[in-house]
């Protein structure tokens, strides 16, 4: 017969003992919730901490407030549903996961930013992933959360809305560290707005049918890579900011401009497409210390356009092809795009490469003094054909002191670089939605 040792310790350890134990949380569990009217609300109320609730298929009746640690999980076909009043789902607690769910039915209000998921100031870790949030004001709305990643997720807006009523696509104010990838956004305002943030990673995005791609307001040492914008009205608009890495993206058909900086400061801008856009390839008003290399710019009605008082820029080892106008830059004083004795590749620069170093022999300009009357006074398009305009450019030709000041390649490449960002087919041609 086994023999029960006693206890050794004092009687107050033994208390103390016996009340630590009362403390542990239970065992997370999994728990299933049935479709119906009260029953997601009753399942949060009633679950421990660290719980999984698993959503049967069905309409699930929201709003639901998950202010413990949970994860919120749908079967397929699970549907959480709001009351068209406020946000369908808030987030208060830290280490929540909302997935594989369609989220709709929010409010409208602005005001509130009304949202499909909203994550409030100062939670942490919060995931939302492989949802389907539909016809809500705002589908993501990232407040002041920390460490919080949206992924993998098909975002729609409100179509019946006009553009500008409409919410963001995911809304971000003060979310360090956020981690948005792999979500497919349409149909809103922007796709994603950061505004008053840092050090965020938006990644493998796709954007369709909205204002701007990705907006940037006074967003600092960000990291947009990978990103698709199609047939937006810009792409990507960074504007206030400091210190993004923008690399590798791309846009395609963008109404106004497929990149543009104003006031945006020491970012990299690298490895980026912009194709076919509207407008500009590249839009730079007073943005100043940035790194633009390796990108592609082409078939654009001006590949890029330098204003604005714009300084210190690096500019080298881009592609600039088949824009009707290359470079659209207004100003007295030289400004050289080359570094190291690399330049840019044009695609309307006759020159040749005798030696076989693959650096054209002549320097490029792509403007002259034609140009920038052409700019300042518009009605002068009239004498574009005229034999005194065609003498004027040949003369400047033959003798370049007579050019004005404005952007030199001094040392052009034959040969485009590589392309880098994602590849895309054309989408067919069709209004915003």
């Amino acid at each position: 017969m086994k023999r029960i040792r006693p206890f050794k310790g004092s009687l107050a350890g033994l208390a103390l003992a016996i009340l630590l134990a009362s403390a542990l949380p239970a065992a997370a569990a999994e728990r299933m919730v049935a479709a119906g009217a009260d029953a997601l609300v009753r399942a949060v109320k009633t679950a421990q901490a660290g719980d999984t609730l698993r959503l049967a298929p069905g309409t699930h009746v929201g709003p639901v407030v998950l202010d413990k640690p949970l994860t919120l999980e749908g079967e397929s076909g699970a549907i959480i549903e709001g009351n068209g009043s406020g946000s369908v789902i808030t987030i208060e607690a830290d280490d929540v996961s909302v997935e594989n769910l369609t989220i709709t039915g929010s409010g409208l209000s602005n005001e509130t930013l009304d949202s499909g998921v909203k994550l409030v100031k100062g939670v942490k870790r919060a995931v939302v992933r492989d949802n389907r949030l539909l016809n809500n004001l705002v589908g993501v709305d990232v407040h002041g959360a920390i460490g919080a990643t949206v992924s993998g997720n098909l975002i729609e807006g409100r179509r019946d809305l006009r553009m500008n009523e409409r919410g963001n696509g995911i809304y971000v104010w003060n979310a360090p560290d956020l981690l948005a990838e792999g979500n497919t956004i349409r149909y809103g305002r922007d796709g994603i707005f950061v505004n008053t943030s840092r050090e965020d990673t938006l990644r493998g995005n796709r954007f369709e049918k909205l204002r701007f791609a990705i907006h940037y307001m006074y967003g600092n040492d960000g990291t947009v890579e990978g990103n698709v914008s199609i047939g937006n009205d810009i792409g990507y608009a960074l504007m206030f900011s400091q210190g993004l890495t923008i690399r590798n993206n791309t846009s395609v058909r963008d109404r106004n401009h497929g990149l543009m900086l104003n006031y945006a400061n020491d970012a990299v801008i690298t490895g980026n497409t912009v194709r076919e856009g509207g407008e500009k390839c590249l839009f730079m008003y007073n943005a100043n210390k940035n790194v633009v290399h390796g990108n592609r710019f082409e078939g654009c009605p001006i590949g890029i356009h330098f204003t604005a008082g714009s300084a210190d820029n690096r500019i080298s080892g881009n592609a600039f092809i088949g824009n009707r106008t290359q470079v659209k830059y207004v100003g007295t004083r030289d400004v050289v795009w080359s570094e190291n004795g690399r330049g840019n590749y044009w695609s309307d620069h006759s020159a040749f490469d005798t030696n076989g170093d693959g650096i054209a022999e002549s320097a490029y300009r792509p403007n002259d003094m034609v140009d920038q009357i052409l700019w300042t006074q518009p009605a002068a398009k009239l004498l574009t054909g005229s034999p005194a305009v065609q003498l004027l450019r040949w003369t400047q030709s033959q003798f370049p002191a007579l050019l004005p000041g404005g952007v030199v390649d001094t040392a052009p490449l034959m040969h485009p670089p590589e392309e880098t960002a994602p590849k895309v087919s054309l989408p067919e041609t069709g209004g915003q939605g």
